[in-house]
């Protein structure tokens, strides 16, 4: 391990780098599986260095791998900023390559229809057009990741990318100056390739962006942030049928009709065929609820209790068959056409597919929100599928984690992977959180159940942000309550003529909400879900955690009703083996936001007296960092003054 030893060429070429045993001992276990081609599930705490742990192995083996990281923006920043300086402090010619979604390159085709047939809402959208058509001009990737400032959520993306339904592929004008074709191309050559978890399924599922061509190529599979590496296979190898999807393919049907075929069919009929359709999917879903509100999870047996489904999904099925016919008669007219068949085609019988009982070791569910229904058939884990591709393509398998369970056989990660035969290995972080952090549950908080919780967790924020000057981060458990705190902080700050600022998730991209917290003091940001990982703010930005409960699954979730009947079905405790182990591992991430350097100090408040009142409570405090404990008020008031002076 002389790379990481404190002569070393990363002391030598890295800044600030320090030898770190825990970092050598991850390094040395990937290793090994790259040369014995054997898997290996390794859990690093917070400040191992595991991103250096694993692609030092990678680049010096020779070897050709793929790795696999949870989002868009942890890809960009292996790709662009930790590979290339590996590269370089090593010595090793080794070609990388990044490969997204589709949807994340510019499509030339699918931007010339835009420039003259697209319904801009506004003209904010006419000026992001605009923006796109001068950038097309001089990107060589035509990643709109390189466009800075354009907002995820914007409605010209959709107008300027493809998808796997409107692709046209070799039939394309512009196929030969294909992005996406250009990214696949640069993968299947470079010797390390990065991709993202969803990538990685989504292709397995539908053979669609190249990494199932990619996948038999490579010696190593690495998969970083391993522990969400279970919910996006289930989401991806899934069956989704989305109203929204319809009313899509309605709108394309009608105009590819009229531009490329008017006067040879009724597509006005056929186009209002599909769309009714999927409007009368959707109120049948809904059944007598009036007013849908944010998004209802319903069960299958509740969504079609009294066949209620059969007749809009038999229906919808013959306007999509109808609708398919019709397009074929015109196919040779242009190949938006062809394609437009075959998408009729595929979402006929993707209609047809919920017409009939689900099968075995899967589960089903309709989605439901204020405007649109997405009926989903799900299989329960990823232990199949995982498995399948071990056995097909012997090659080092490596996945890897700051949080992988509360065990050291790391029994949630590897029992819902199939990974029970896999090298495991766990290596703590090197902080001393004894020293460096304090753990607080307020005795005298309401528990969850309680109405006034919200309220109540909202205003404690408010006074530990107060004596913070900000810096204090509000992690909620579900949506619902967000605004409920989020009144409560704004209140309590209003009352007591405090200059804070309150930024919550959803008035802003995540992004922007995250560089306006960590740009000074003077800031209490609450969020929920994506906000619990993936957030980087060392030093004193960040300096307290509040945590409004325990992080269970909701019981009532179809999902989670079908993993407990799973669980019985095998003679476990579903409580023990699933509802404590995933709150577990949701914990470990919210308090891993807290301390990310060696120098960092905080105060991290759970909000629900469970925590030390409960049975289960010890096994849940077992699992988190281990943080100094502070007993009171009194005493989390004597901490936050600390952390204040500095």
């Amino acid at each position: 391990m002389q790379t990481f030893a404190p002569d070393g060429a990363l002391a030598q070429r890295t800044p600030g780098f320090r030898p770190r045993q825990a970092q050598q001992r991850l390094a040395l276990a990937v290793a090994d599986a790259v040369m014995q081609r054997h898997a290996l599930a390794a859990e690093a705490g917070t400040g191992v260095g595991k991103t250096f742990a694993y692609l030092v192995p990678l680049l010096l083996s020779g070897r050709r791998a793929l790795v696999s990281t949870a989002t868009k923006n942890l890809q960009d920043q292996l790709f662009l900023r930790d590979l290339p300086r590996l590269r370089d402090a090593l010595g090793v010619p080794v070609t990388l390559a990044l490969l997204k979604g589709r949807a994340s390159y510019l499509c030339l085709h699918r931007m010339a229809l835009a420039r003259t047939e697209a319904q801009l809402p506004d003209r904010w959208a006419v000026r992001q057009l605009a923006r796109v058509e001068t950038w097309a001009q001089s990107t060589r990737t035509g990643d709109l990741a390189e466009l800075e400032g354009l907002d995820e959520r914007s409605p010209v993306i959709p107008l300027v990318t493809s998808t796997r339904e409107n692709c046209l592929g070799g039939d394309c004008p512009q196929f030969t100056a294909c992005h996406v074709m250009k990214a696949r191309r640069d993968a299947m050559a470079a010797d390390l390739v990065v991709v993202n978890h969803h990538l990685f399924f989504a292709d397995l599922a539908l053979r669609d962006s190249g990494v199932a061509e990619l996948l038999p190529t490579v010696d190593a599979a690495v998969f970083d942030e391993a522990h969400q590496l279970v919910e996006a296979g289930v989401q991806f190898l899934g069956t989704t049928l989305s109203t929204g999807q319809v009313l899509d393919l309605a709108r394309d049907l009608l105009a590819g009709g009229l531009q490329h075929a008017r006067g040879l069919q009724d597509w006005q009929a056929l186009a209002a065929a599909v769309e009714r359709g999927a409007r009368e999917l959707r109120l049948a879903c809904a059944g007598e609820r009036e007013q849908v509100r944010g998004l209802l999870k319903l069960r299958w047996d509740e969504a079609a209790s009294g066949d209620r489904l059969v007749t809009p999904l038999a229906d919808l099925v013959q306007a999509c068959e109808h609708a398919a016919q019709a397009m074929d008669s015109v196919a040779g007219s242009a190949p938006d056409l062809a394609r437009l068949g075959q998408r009729a085609t595929e979402m006929a019988a993707l209609a047809g597919g919920f017409e009939h009982p689900v099968a075995d070791g899967r589960v089903r569910w309709v989605d439901l929100s204020p405007h649109q229904a997405r009926l989903v058939e799900s299989p329960l884990d990823i232990r199949d599928m995982l498995s399948e591709q071990r056995r097909a393509a012997p090659k080092a398998w490596i996945f890897t984690s700051a949080t992988l369970g509360d065990d050291d056989q790391l029994g949630w990660f590897t029992r819902s992977t199939g990974l029970e035969d896999a090298v495991r290995l766990r290596v703590g972080s090197p902080f001393d959180y004894a020293t460096q952090a304090r753990l607080w549950v307020p005795a005298r908080c309401p528990l969850p159940s309680a109405p006034g919780h919200p309220a109540a967790v909202g205003t404690l924020a408010a006074r530990c942000a107060h004596r913070l000057g900000g810096r204090t981060f509000v992690l909620t458990t579900t949506l619902r309550v967000l605004p409920l705190i989020a009144e409560a902080v704004q209140a309590w700050l209003d009352r007591h003529a405090s200059t804070l600022e309150v930024l919550v998730q959803g008035s802003e991209p995540r992004r922007a909400l995250l560089q306006r917290f960590g740009s000074g003091g003077g800031k209490v940001l609450i969020g929920s879900h994506s906000f619990w990982e993936g957030i980087d703010m060392p030093g004193d930005a960040l300096q307290c955690v509040l945590i409004d409960k325990l992080p269970f699954p909701p019981p009532n979730d179809p999902l989670v009703e079908a993993r407990v009947r799973q669980i019985k079905g095998e003679g476990r405790d579903p409580f023990a083996d699933y509802f404590v182990s995933e709150a577990a591992v949701s914990l470990k991430q919210g308090a891993g936001r807290l301390i990310r350097t060696e120098t960092d100090r905080g105060l991290l408040v759970v909000c629900d007296p469970r925590l030390a009142q409960a049975r289960y409570g010890a096994r849940l405090q077992a699992a988190m960092p281990p943080m100094g404990r502070i007993a009171d008020e009194e005493e989390a008031r004597q901490w936050l003054a600390m952390l204040a002076g500095g």
